[in-house]
């Protein structure tokens, strides 16, 4: 066995106990610095530990890893997540899920991951997705649509996700425009479409999920702590991935199907009863400088109607826009 496994049988048959770093060196005959290193490189793994000083490190709990198996037995859908790739570990699952289409994949097909070690969000930013803590997916859409509607996916896409979390916790989450869900204002989870088209008919679309679902504080990096928040921090207990997985695929089916069957409108209207956005102050750089309005609404194609200082009405499709507090 490597120092790893040592580590790891060694805290398995002392439950509840502290083992010293003395004593973890003596016993794997390494230094006290080595074996703090290859506990920071399990807890990098998703193993947890409780460390106290003159004590030592106490062992919590191993990583959450999913069980495809037990996904598929709770499945309530007809075609999404009906076929899962999963991965232990990829640069990003939209990646991924690309590849997959070119060698045919179908509508539905799921890539999930316990970690990315590039995963993205819109405007080029780098997400942060640490191991077997989250739920980081791509899937599989084939939408019957042009590509001019592309963007009422992303807000469908956050409805879906948006009601399937009320509906496993009492967490009051809603949606900032486009693609983020907030709870207190702190970012739990954010959506990023990639499509394909020929001329101006779809040929697929990826759906990328993030969902900070298990993090602990120290997950998050010092730069994120003030904005960004979990699941588990905010309901102040563990969430179960799989049961939250299969709830949001089948949410998310059914409102795709509602929605190629009668459209945006329904869509619409669900979206702005769990928004954060309208009524806010939104600002956004033009090219005569930064532009201030007041957030109304959304049209029919998924761009934000704002208000401008001089009472006239304008529509802004850009995701890079900074939200103020919601006017009285």
């Amino acid at each position: 066995m490597n120092i790893n496994e040592q580590l790891i049988q060694l805290f398995v048959s002392n439950q509840d106990v502290f083992l010293s770093g003395e004593e973890l060196s003596n016993r794997l005959a390494c230094s006290r610095t080595a074996v703090w290193k290859h506990i920071e490189r399990l807890r990098a793994e998703g193993y947890v530990f409780e460390a106290v000083p003159r004590k030592g490190y106490r062992f919590i709990s191993k990583p959450d890893k999913l069980d495809i198996e037990h996904i598929m037995e709770q499945l309530q859908t007809r075609i999404f997540g009906r076929k899962i790739l999963y991965y232990d570990e990829v640069e990003s699952t939209n990646t991924l899920a690309h590849a997959m289409v070119l060698e045919g994949a179908e509508e539905g097909t799921l890539v999930i991951a316990e970690h990315q070690t590039t995963g993205r969000g819109r405007m080029g930013r780098k997400w942060h997705s640490p191991k077997g803590k989250g739920l980081w997916m791509s899937l599989v859409l084939k939408p019957q649509i042009t590509l001019q509607f592309a963007p009422q996916l992303t807000l469908l896409v956050a409805v879906a996700l948006c009601r399937s979390i009320r509906k496993l916790t009492s967490l009051q989450v809603g949606i900032k425009w486009p693609n983020d869900l907030l709870i207190e204002g702190k970012k739990i989870s954010g959506i990023l479409l990639e499509s394909s088209a020929d001329e101006e008919k779809l040929q697929h679309v990826i759906a990328g999920i993030g969902i900070s679902v298990n993090l602990d504080l120290d997950d998050f990096p010092e730069e994120l702590r003030s904005v960004a928040t979990s699941l588990s921090i905010e309901a102040a207990q563990q969430i179960d991935r799989t049961q939250l997985l299969c709830q949001f695929l089948l949410e998310l089916e059914t409102l795709y199907e509602l929605y190629h069957e009668q459209g945006f409108a329904p869509v619409k209207l669900l979206w702005e009863a769990l928004n954060v956005s309208l009524g806010c102050t939104v600002r956004s750089q033009g090219p005569q400088g930064v532009i201030e309005a007041t957030a109304e609404g959304i049209d029919d194609a998924g761009a934000l109607v704002v208000r401008l200082a001089d009472g006239s009405l304008t529509k802004w499709y850009s995701s890079n826009v900074e939200f103020g507090s919601r006017q009285k």
